[in-house]
């Protein structure tokens, strides 16, 4: 077997989480568990002492205690020296220019994971093509997490599956292993068209479940909206070469359901608000800062589905009511109008 395909499938022994907001703290911890040893990037010198004295990342996960086999650092070569595999767990609009700033210290041929979920404003990339592009890495070096992600119930241990897809079937194999705890089982997929695409989409519908929650409809209509929401992004996958069974898997209709009908959810919360009246800039305010990608990606969304010639009605409302000052109200009834005469 030739040495790069060799090196692909061994198990990650250490594994550097760039990033230590909800998600990336959540899967360091998954990956530690799991019994690899990982060093969390924090951007604040003060967050990473306090995981390192305490155990706690109080800002994002108050409640839970830290594996002693994850360390934290503010010092992204530390972070990163001598690692198997680099994961990325930085907003997918900032993804490109964090990287930018890192490539230099990537470790040669590292598997680069993406946790980030969305389409790049810029470019209509996703961001393993963000990744490869900037990195200047084949895609099969190219690895994403996706799936129903919440990440407190999985710091929580609650028992859930998740997806690691790569090009390189080896590589999905190795980082399965590194990842694999008695609560947190995932599945490999080579379709990471599929994979990211509907990872990127879940987050628009779950902003038009939540301006219906906000509404006060009710279970009808945020069941409408799901199942509708899952033909439109199938239909946009396809067209760009994805699987379509991939989106009645686990990062397909899997993550849709959790995204879209969670409270834990920053999407369902956010569309919810402005649901109730909130404005856009009120409805951020009230999210301490965490970003809702939704909110920009259904503007990246809605510009790759009208250059591919897919119809995406949900998507073209969210994008409406977050950037051109529609009403919530008003987009409710005309959307379901499309939709009536859609089907």
């Amino acid at each position: 077997m030739p040495e790069q395909a060799d090196r692909a499938g061994r198990v990650p022994a250490k594994i550097a989480v760039l990033g230590a907001g909800s998600w990336g703290t959540t899967f360091a911890k998954v990956l530690a568990d799991a019994g690899t040893d990982v060093t969390l990037w924090a951007r604040r010198a003060e967050v990473a002492e306090e995981i390192n004295s305490t155990r706690v990342n109080t800002g994002y996960l108050p409640e839970i205690v830290l594996p002693q086999r994850l360390r934290a650092t503010d010092d992204a070569a530390e972070a990163m020296h001598g690692t198997d595999a680099v994961v990325l767990a930085v907003p997918s609009q900032t993804l490109r220019e964090n990287l930018a700033g890192w490539q230099p210290l990537l470790p040669e041929r590292a598997t680069l994971v993406s946790l980030a979920k969305g389409v790049e404003l810029s470019t209509l990339k996703r961001m393993s093509e963000v990744v490869s592009e900037v990195a200047d890495v084949a895609m099969d070096q190219v690895a994403v997490v996706s799936g129903p992600n919440l990440a407190r119930e999985i710091a929580a241990e609650q028992p859930t599956a998740t997806v690691v897809a790569c090009n390189d079937h080896d590589r999905a194999v190795a980082l399965q292993q590194a990842c694999s705890t008695p609560y947190f089982r995932p599945y490999t997929n080579t379709d990471l068209v599929g994979i990211e695409l509907a990872g990127a989409c879940k987050n628009v519908i779950a902003l038009a479940c939540g301006m219906a929650v906000g509404l006060g409809y009710g279970h009808n209509t945020m069941s409408s909206l799901i199942t509708r929401g899952l033909a439109e992004t199938t239909r946009l996958g396809v067209a760009l070469g994805a699987e379509a069974m991939t989106f009645a898997g686990l990062a397909g209709l899997g993550d849709l359901v959790a995204t879209c009908m969670s409270p834990l959810s920053r999407n369902r919360t956010f569309g919810e608000r402005l649901g109730r009246g909130e404005t856009l800039a009120q409805a951020q305010d009230a999210a301490h800062g965490q970003v809702a990608e939704g909110v920009k990606s259904c503007s990246s969304i809605r510009q790759l589905a009208a250059r591919t010639g897919v119809e995406m009605p949900i998507t073209d409302v969210v994008h409406r009511v977050c950037h051109e000052g529609l009403e919530p109200g008003p987009a409710a009834a005309e959307l379901l109008g499309r939709e009536r005469k859609a089907e």
